[in-house]
């Protein structure tokens, strides 16, 4: 694995997207953090240790920070109020030269399980962290994968 070279990597971004639209990314966005749990508990037996591991179901939630200015907060706080789903996503922005390991990660079916905004400042402006759940995640690294997979 190679390290891009500090010029590739000052002339690339990540932006956030809701719903595919990636000609209106989230703005501004202070953090994004998705989590995959995929979790599994490995089965012992008085004979051997070891011997298999029951897999739970796939969890993914997210956390994200945005300024309460530009209409990001506004719409965030609309479809946490609305309980409507949507998807939620970190891309490589158009016009990006980086040499990021994923080119989309994407969240579908999402929730908003909580919302935070913070207290006006004085200088500076306040900003909201809103939380949630999401039914699938979607990872492309330049081959696209589902989690979690579809059992046919």
């Amino acid at each position: 694995m190679t390290t891009p070279s500090p010029s590739t990597w000052t002339k690339s971004r990540l932006a956030v997207i809701l719903d595919g639209n990636t000609a209106a990314p989230l703005t501004p966005v202070d953090a994004f953090t998705p989590t995959f749990n995929l979790t599994a508990e490995v089965v012992h037996s008085l004979e051997a240790t070891h011997v298999g591991y029951i897999a739970n179901p796939a969890s993914f939630t997210f956390s994200l920070t945005v300024k309460a200015i530009g209409g990001a907060a506004a719409a965030l706080t609309r479809l946490a109020m609305t309980g409507k789903e949507f998807s939620i996503g970190l891309y490589e922005a158009k016009g990006s030269a980086g040499e990021w390991d994923f080119k989309e990660l994407l969240f579908n079916k999402c929730l908003i399980t909580s919302a935070n905004p913070s207290n006006a400042v004085v200088s500076g402006a306040p900003a909201a962290t809103f939380s949630g759940v999401a039914r699938e995640a979607v990872v492309n690294d330049g081959t696209e994968s589902k989690l979690p997979p579809v059992v046919a």
